[in-house]
């Protein structure tokens, strides 16, 4: 049922493409393990090894304090429409926020947003697929504007003093390498 690759198949490519949400999975050798759901028009396959993701700004920066002590990281997609199917791409990521070597390059793949924190590199060792046959059915209803919302009243300055309130230091106290 289970399958591995070397880099990212054209059609588990187009399989990323069509996905709604999608999981982050990062720690360190020490403390919590993170994962988190993300969604929205944040994620490119840039190429046979390589894809990106959009951070925007949330109540956490787990995986950066992560990536900054230990670069794994694990990306786990899953239908819940079409054919069963589990991948997930494993690998070492790296950060880059605004004003960093990267950034130019692979900021304007994403929609520009005041909420835009930094974006994850990753360099993908590893592809594997697996069946899927528990996950259930769900129905996308469409995009949550909630955050975008709350990053344009917020506004630039408001976002990186939320930043340096909330998002400079992981829930075990290690830094998170934002500029402020």
């Amino acid at each position: 049922m289970a399958d591995q690759y070397n880099e990212i198949p054209e059609k588990l490519s187009k399989f990323i493409g069509n996905q709604k949400i999608y999981f982050i999975a990062s720690a360190d050798d020490t403390g919590r393990v993170n994962l988190s759901p993300k969604g929205g028009d944040t994620f490119r396959v840039l190429g046979s090894n390589r894809v990106a993701w959009m951070s925007v700004t949330g109540s956490g920066n787990e995986t950066a304090a992560h990536l900054l002590a230990n670069n794994r990281i694990t990306i786990m997609f899953c239908s819940f429409t079409e054919n069963p199917m589990i991948l997930r791409l494993y690998g070492s990521g790296r950060i880059c926020y605004p004003g960093s070597a990267g950034w130019d390059e692979l900021h304007g793949l994403f929609p520009d947003s005041t909420g835009n924190r930094q974006i994850f590199d990753v360099e993908v060792d590893l592809v594997q697929t697996s069946c899927g046959f528990q996950v259930p059915y769900f129905e996308y209803q469409g995009d949550r504007d909630t955050l975008e919302k709350w990053a344009e009243k917020k506004g630039h300055d408001g976002i990186r003093e939320y930043w340096r309130e909330k998002n400079r230091i992981s829930l075990d106290g290690k830094p998170t390498g934002i500029p402020l």
